[in-house]
């Protein structure tokens, strides 16, 4: 664990136990100055702002909007840190397994958005390389976090246990704070360079991107912790291996081997366990398997066979699964908060909710995608590049639906990107092509934002394209577009009129979806060795 982390670790649970615990707003809240006051009336919640500022201890009129973008991150922490502390005291009233699951999936969210508002509120006051860009990213992953917590309840049933307890204001502050930076992001993408190239990430250290680069065979050479059910090296498990990496002094990329061999495990990758590389011995030869689900009594968020948090995680000639099946609902095989995350090379099978994108900077460069309702889901910015996506045969009744983007403010800079990829049915569904629907597609929350260029769609995408949910008015504020995609599939004759909807024409346009501008991968991505295109 680096000196930063342990600091924010400390910062975090010192001012958990410190925090005062208020529900509401009191009916009489002391008005802050005048210049907060105006301040405040420029943000979407000026009510919160308002009151929560003139309750800071020290509170002055910001000079410049970066002042006032600090007291904004300040003030959501607060919250947060508030709200973490009474949800530790309800851990004591849950009364059954739906409340518990509930309740620890919250517990995690709010203790990472704690996290990446220190981390922020450390970008923001050092001398570092952080960007408003950084801040953008981790203000939404906040954001996400929350929704989640909520999600995690819905799935269980127990909104009205988990919620009231926990909402502190929180989602509105950080509304804020997004749409205050957004208006202080530089341009940093200055490049027109939209050509391929085998570069990988920048923020990859010279040697790591040796590594990176070499054939598999040298690769695994560096490794420094290997994996081997039958007991041929010290770790059995891919978890011990994990662990065993958490706890060790090295610095740097820590690269694990997991030889071939079929693991039945659930692995865990901590916010604190940074700079992990795990490397299989090819898709159909290393394979990390578990069965959990919604059905089977776990929230989504909990039932991934594979859960990464820790920074600039990256996996390549693996295969992570989850064999729940069609009937048991949702059943998470990878779920990534893993921001400067790549996998390479990988492949997640599973039924619905394969491929839980959840939050931050994520690559997938050369994997493949097997699953039925909402493929790939969540609120990451993240790019898919030269992929595999398969549609599976769903349980009779429904429809195949390959993305369904979670992002809940105008201001987050999360989205799907599928760029040069490959749209087709996986053989149990070719047979019934005619009578199972699969779209690109469905809103999943307000603002959701796909975009899927330059790929091959095949015969099995619904004409329409594109599948409604939840509100109609969902169809006005999502953001769905198609760039220069061909194959059977790719016909925009009778796409979906949704104003939200968007036949993109120009490239210049587009490129703002890029690798290089969206996830702004020349800044990280060359250095972990894996290729990728920076344009579109």
């Amino acid at each position: 664990m680096s000196p930063l982390n342990i600091l924010l670790l400390s910062l975090t649970l010192f001012s958990s136990i410190a925090c005062t615990i208020s529900q509401s707003l009191e009916p009489d809240p002391p008005s802050p100055p005048d210049g907060i006051n105006k301040w405040c009336e420029t943000v979407p919640h000026p009510k919160a702002c308002k009151y929560f500022m003139a309750r800071s201890p020290g509170v002055f009129e910001p000079k410049e909007k970066s002042d006032f973008r600090k007291m904004l991150v300040e003030v959501a922490l607060d919250r947060a840190m508030a709200a973490q502390g009474h949800l530790w005291m309800l851990g004591d009233k849950c009364e059954n397994h739906s409340e518990r699951a509930a309740w620890s999936d919250c517990i995690s969210l709010y203790g990472q958005t704690i996290h990446q508002l220190n981390y922020t509120l450390f970008g923001l006051t050092s001398n570092s390389s952080f960007t408003d860009f950084d801040a953008q990213t981790w203000l939404s992953s906040s954001l996400t976090n929350l929704d989640t917590c909520m999600g995690g309840s819905n799935d269980m049933k127990v909104t009205s246990f988990i919620w009231p307890h926990i909402s502190y204001n929180v989602s509105d502050l950080l509304s804020n704070g997004l749409a205050v930076n957004e208006g202080l992001i530089e341009d940093i993408f200055n490049s027109t360079n939209n050509g391929n190239t085998t570069n990988f990430p920048s923020w990859v250290s010279h040697e790591e991107r040796r590594l990176l680069q070499a054939s598999r065979r040298l690769a695994v050479r560096r490794a420094a912790f290997v994996v081997a059910k039958d007991g041929s090296s010290p770790y059995r498990t891919v978890q011990s291996a994990i662990d065993a990496a958490a706890r060790s002094r090295m610095r740097g990329r820590k690269v694990i081997h997991v030889k071939r061999g079929v693991y039945r495990e659930n692995i865990y990758v901590g916010p604190y366990n940074d700079d992990i590389m795990l490397i299989g011995d090819g898709m159909r030869h290393t394979i990390v398997t578990s069965s959990r689900s919604v059905r089977g009594g776990y929230t989504t968020y909990s039932s991934a066979t594979a859960g990464i948090d820790g920074l600039r995680f990256v996996a390549r000639d693996i295969t992570f699964q989850n064999t729940a099946g069609a009937q048991m609902g949702q059943a998470v095989a990878l779920r990534s908060s893993s921001d400067l995350s790549v996998f390479y090379r990988c492949a997640f099978l599973g039924y619905q909710d394969t491929l839980f994108v959840h939050s931050q900077r994520q690559f997938y460069k050369m994997c493949y995608i097997f699953g039925t309702i909402d493929i790939i889901f969540g609120n990451a910015a993240v790019v898919f590049q030269n992929c595999m996506i398969y549609a599976r045969l769903p349980v009779w009744g429904q429809a195949n639906v390959i993305t369904a983007q979670g992002r809940v403010d105008p201001n987050q800079n999360t989205g799907i990107v599928i760029h040069g990829c490959r749209i087709m049915a996986d053989k149990d569904l070719k047979p019934r092509i005619g009578s199972v629907s699969t779209y690109l597609g469905r809103p999943w929350q307000e603002y959701s934002r796909t975009v899927i260029a330059r790929s091959y769609i095949d015969i099995l995408v619904n004409r329409a394209g594109w599948m409604p949910w939840k509100s109609s008015s969902y169809l006005r504020t999502l953001y769905y577009a198609e760039f220069a995609n061909f194959g059977p599939g790719a016909r925009l004759r009778h796409r979906v009129k949704w104003p939200g909807y968007h036949d993109i024409r120009n490239s210049r346009y587009v490129a703002q979806f890029s690798v290089e501008r969206f996830i702004a991968g020349r800044k990280w991505l060359p250095e972990t060795g894996v290729p990728f295109s920076p344009g579109i």
